[in-house]
C-alpha cells in the first residue's frame, strides 16, 4: 500500500512544478460531482467525502478550497448529493476566507447493462455569498471571492463503456451576482472589472480512461476536460453602463490525472491535479490556477 500510494504522489508532486495556467472546472463545482453508482458493493446507500485543495491563482493569489458531500442511494437506479463548499484566498489584497457554494443534484441511471451503462444528473447551485467580499471595506477582485455569487442550474449525463467514461454537460448562470469591483477604483490595475458581473454559460465535455493496478486497489484515471463558454461575460461600469469584456468566450482544454487508493471495502483517498493545454484569452471569474491539486478521502456506510 505504502509505496504504490508514494509513488502515485511522487508523480503528481513532480507534474505540479510545471508553470502553468488552467481554469480548473466551469464553476469550482461541476468537475467534482461524481457517479454514486460506480460501486463495488449493493449495502452501501451511503457516502461521506471530505475534500481539500491548493492551488496558485491570478497574480500570485493562492487558493486553498475545501468541500465536504452527502450521497444516498434511495435506490438502485436514484441518489442525491449534498455538497457545501468553502475556499479561503491569500494575495496582496490580503486574506479572506469564506463559506461559497450549496449543490443540490440527482442522479438516475438510465440502464443496467454490462456494456453500455447510462445516467443523468440535474441538479441546482446555490451561493452562501453574493461574491462580494471585502477586506477592510475594499472590493475585492474574483480570484479573492469564495463563490460566483450565482445561482445555476447543473445538467448532464454520463457513459460509460469498458474503461471509458464520457460526460456531457452544461452550467448554466441565472442571475448576476453583486461583485463591486471596477479595476478604475482599485489600488492595483491587475484584474478584469467584475462589478454586477454577467457570466455566461458553459458546455462540458469530459473523458476519462481507467488504469487498474496494485490488484484492482489502485485506479489511476486520466482525463480530459473540454470547457466552452459560450459567449464574452460582461460588467456594469461606473454610469452604469453595461460593458463587454472582450475574448472572454472560447475553449479551455485542461488535463486531469486522479489517482483512487482504497484504504478498505468501503474507503478510499484519492488525489487530483489538474493542468491546461489551451486557455481562453481572458478568463475574468476567478478561476484561473497555475496548477491545482486536491486530496479527498471517501468513506461508505
Amino acid at each position: 500500500m505504502g509505496t504504490k500510494l508514494k509513488i502515485t504522489l511522487l508523480l503528481l508532486s513532480g507534474i505540479m512544478a510545471q508553470p502553468l495556467v488552467a481554469q480548473g472546472c466551469s464553476d469550482a463545482g461541476f468537475c467534482s460531482v461524481g457517479n454514486p453508482f460506480k460501486t463495488t458493493s449493493k449495502n452501501i446507500k451511503n457516502y461521506l467525502e471530505v475534500n481539500a485543495g491548493y492551488g496558485l491563482g491570478e497574480k500570485n493569489v493562492g487558493i486553498v478550497s475545501s468541500h465536504i458531500a452527502y450521497t444516498h442511494l434511495f435506490t438502485d437506479r436514484f441518489a442525491m448529493n449534498l455538497k457545501v463548499t468553502g475556499l479561503s484566498a491569500n494575495g496582496n489584497f490580503g486574506t479572506r476566507t469564506n463559506v461559497g457554494d450549496i449543490f443540490v443534484t440527482a442522479n438516475y441511471k438510465l440502464n443496467d447493462s454490462e456494456r453500455l451503462k447510462w445516467s443523468g444528473l440535474l441538479g441546482v447551485k446555490i451561493p452562501l455569498t453574493n461574491a462580494n467580499n471585502k477586506i477592510n471595506n475594499v472590493s475585492l477582485p474574483m480570484p479573492y471571492q469564495s463563490s460566483l455569487g450565482t445561482y445555476d442550474i447543473i445538467g448532464g449525463i454520463e457513459a460509460g463503456l469498458k474503461k471509458w467514461d464520457f460526460n456531457l454537460a452544461a452550467q448554466l448562470p441565472l442571475n448576476d451576482n453583486k461583485n463591486s469591483y471596477l479595476t478604475n477604483l482599485s489600488p492595483t490595475q491587475e484584474f478584469v472589472s467584475t462589478n454586477l458581473f454577467h457570466r455566461r454559460p458553459d458546455v462540458l465535455f469530459r473523458s476519462t480512461y481507467k488504469i487498474l493496478l496494485a490488484n484492482d486497489q489502485l485506479t489511476l484515471k486520466p482525463n480530459l476536460l473540454f470547457i466552452y463558454h459560450l459567449g464574452n461575460d460582461s460588467y456594469v461600469d461606473q454610469l452604469n453602463q453595461k460593458i463587454t469584456i472582450e475574448n472572454s468566450n472560447g475553449l479551455t482544454l485542461n488535463g486531469n490525472i486522479i489517482a483512487n487508493y482504497k484504504l478498505g471495502a468501503n474507503s478510499s483517498i484519492e488525489t487530483s491535479l489538474a493542468a491546461p493545454f489551451v486557455v481562453r484569452q481572458v478568463r475574468p471569474d476567478g478561476l484561473t490556477r497555475s496548477f491545482t491539486f486536491g486530496v479527498t478521502f471517501k468513506q461508505g456506510f
